[in-house]
């Protein structure tokens, strides 16, 4: 037990340097966000939470070194567990110092930029002298004092723990394994905690204060090894900057109108109008269009949506981003395509300054929300919209009394439910708003109330088809609710899929598995079938441009109204991208030659060469990475 003892002792080490750490800045930012309407106390119990990952992590190699190795090592193994915990404890003192001026600087906790100016340490070593003379002072005075405690004052041994039986030592390896493991992973739902955990509230300032430093720098430092500018040139193919910013603009038609911010440029409203109307996005987990006859698919599945079809625009041959809900999430309420690598919505130079339509309709006054049944910290999703302009979220934890709670959340009739209960609350107080509702029910377990649906025949309630079906119901109770209250005339309403179910099929991308359903209704809405092809940035522009919203915008599509509009999709599909302009479909596989085919019975068929596709693919490549290594989506 005396085992146990000496690694807690070195827990609460490491937790009072992160707690004395937080509490300080706490202090220090109290006016940024004393008005809060969360409870910024809170923001001790989550930062605990950070650093209990961190310590954890911590204390695996000293769990190791005191429970397997044998009393041989007993010497050796009591200096190396000196050095170690001296040296984390000083790295720790270090990033807690120097978070201040970083936050001074940045607004934020260490982030990517800590990490990308160790590229420059000439430069970064100037600066620190000249700016931070009595930071760089008070770090070393803490350093030197805590070193003079720890190696003259605190008398510390491991040895003696090694006077425990070996066999005794042993049988702790596993349970404390365990509890390291419950301390890193810190929940005991379906997904491990991790930085969207911090970001409890709508305060940007109150969230960065909640956060570790070093976990902050820590996912930063994997995030950039692992998705660097270099691999993505390296794999897919050079291009100079240049020419890529050149042929994407062609290809989308779009006429540069900032020379930092390429894709920037002013976009108008064929609808203008005083009276700016609220947007909805009602984003459904993966509806595939063969589950809707409306576009193509299978009768009876989805009936509120074919019937709904019939009342406003129609997009009979929409494709989504890519194959994870990250991608559809980017395209419906960012406007931009698959960028190389993870989504952005999970990116850390993503998580602040990225466009998004909530910072988008910021200046016009709207007031901008997230509804999930599930946890938001999912995916990043909470500290990605609470990042990039969303003022509130609502998940799992806001909803009182739910009808069904399943294996990822509340019921989507739940969720539509205290949508509509938002909506009007925000319209009578003559608010404008914009918000993005995510759908849970098509998800593995298929989890769904009884008895709101009659199910398909031949399949078992647990299905993709039922499921499919439930979240159809929920569309319909939606719209049945909105119609009711007065925020509805004065609404745009867009219910579209993040992105098919699991894609598959033999060609080398499945173009028809990214075919999703789209819809958009308002009152008053001429109805109409668009037959062409549309993307999924392409809905978010259609929106704003029915809202009669005119704004500047990267959004990389256009409004079914305008005469830019262009006639392609560019789909990624694991690390593939292929790019179809009317029915010639480019695709680019790291380290390989593209390749043209024809996209003809819902197949890819072999054609002669297109060199400038291929290029164009390649281009739209190389400009996503751009602009997302140097944060220029905006």
């Amino acid at each position: 037990m005396n085992i146990i003892f000496k690694l807690l002792k070195y827990y609460f080490l490491l937790i009072s340097i992160f707690f004395i750490g937080r509490l300080v800045l706490f202090i220090s930012y109290f006016d940024h966000f004393i008005d809060s309407d969360s409870n910024i106390y809170l923001s001790f119990l989550y930062g605990l939470k950070m650093d209990t990952i961190v310590a954890s992590i911590i204390l695996i190699i000293p769990t190791f070194m005191l429970t397997i190795m044998p009393r041989y090592f007993s010497n050796i193994i009591d200096k190396l567990l000196k050095i170690y915990f001296l040296v984390f404890s000083i790295f720790a003192i270090f990033i807690e110092v120097a978070t201040f001026p970083f936050m001074a600087q940045y607004d934020s906790r260490p982030n990517y930029l800590f990490i990308e100016y160790l590229e420059y340490s000439k430069e970064v070593s100037s600066m620190i002298f000249a700016d931070y003379k009595i930071e760089l002072l008070i770090a070393f005075t803490i350093i030197l004092s805590f070193c003079f405690l720890y190696l003259k004052k605190y008398k510390d041994s491991f040895v003696e723990l090694f006077e425990i039986n070996y066999f005794k030592r042993f049988l702790l390896f596993l349970p404390l394994l365990i509890l390291l493991f419950i301390g890193i992973r810190s929940s005991f739902g379906h997904r491990p905690a991790n930085i969207s955990d911090a970001m409890y509230s709508s305060n940007r300032v109150l969230n960065e204060v909640s956060k570790n430093s070093i976990y902050s720098i820590g996912y930063a430092l994997y995030s950039s090894f692992k998705h660097s500018n270099k691999d993505i040139q390296k794999r897919y193919g050079n291009m100079s900057i240049d020419e890529a910013i050149k042929r994407v603009e062609k290809r989308l038609k779009i006429e540069q109108g900032d020379a930092k911010y390429v894709l920037n440029r002013k976009e108008p409203t064929h609808f203008s109008n005083e009276n700016k109307k609220n947007i909805v996005i009602f984003i459904q987990e993966s509806m595939g269009y063969q589950f809707v006859k409306a576009v193509g698919g299978e009768d009876g599945i989805t009936p509120n949506f074919n019937s709904l079809a019939k009342e406003g625009i129609l997009f009979k041959q929409l494709y989504s981003n890519g194959t994870r809900s990250v991608r559809g999430i980017a395209g419906l309420t960012s406007g931009i395509f698959s960028i190389p690598g993870k989504g952005v919505v999970k990116r850390n130079k993503a998580q602040n300054g990225f466009s998004t339509i909530a910072s988008l309709l910021k200046p016009f006054g709207y007031y901008s929300s997230f509804i999930y049944g599930g946890e938001s910290r999912f995916d990043n999703m909470k500290s990605w919209f609470l990042g990039n302009g969303f003022d509130e979220i609502i998940d799992q934890e806001k909803f009182t009394n739910p009808e069904f709670v399943g294996t990822w959340g509340v019921s989507d009739e739940d969720v539509v439910k205290k949508a509509n209960e938002e909506y009007k609350k925000l319209y009578k107080k003559n608010q404008k708003f914009v918000s993005v509702i995510f759908s849970t029910s098509n998800h593995t377990p298929f989890d769904f109330p009884d008895g709101k649906i009659e199910l398909v025949k031949g399949e078992a309630k647990k299905s993709v088809k039922n499921a499919v079906k439930y979240a159809d119901y929920a569309i319909g109770e939606f719209i049945k609710l909105a119609k009711k209250e007065d925020y509805y005339k004065d609404t745009i309403f867009l219910i579209a899929a993040d992105h098919n179910v699991r894609v598959y099929g033999e060609d080398i991308v499945p173009v028809d598995m990214f075919q999703i359903p789209g819809l958009i209704l308002a009152d008053g809405i001429k109805p109409q079938t668009y037959e062409k092809l549309a993307t999924q940035p392409d809905l978010l522009a259609t929106v704003l441009d029915l809202a009669g919203i005119e704004t500047n915008n990267s959004i990389m599509g256009h409004s079914i109204f305008s005469d830019k509009k262009q006639n392609l999709n560019l789909m990624q599909f694991n690390d593939r991208y292929a790019l179809r302009v009317d029915d010639k479909v480019s695709v680019l596989r790291p380290n390989t030659k593209p390749l043209t085919f024809l996209y003809k019975n819902k197949h890819l068929v072999k054609d002669l060469e297109d060199i400038e596709l291929e290029k164009d693919l390649l281009a739209f490549i190389v400009l996503l990475n751009h602009i997302y290594e140097n944060k220029l989506f905006r």
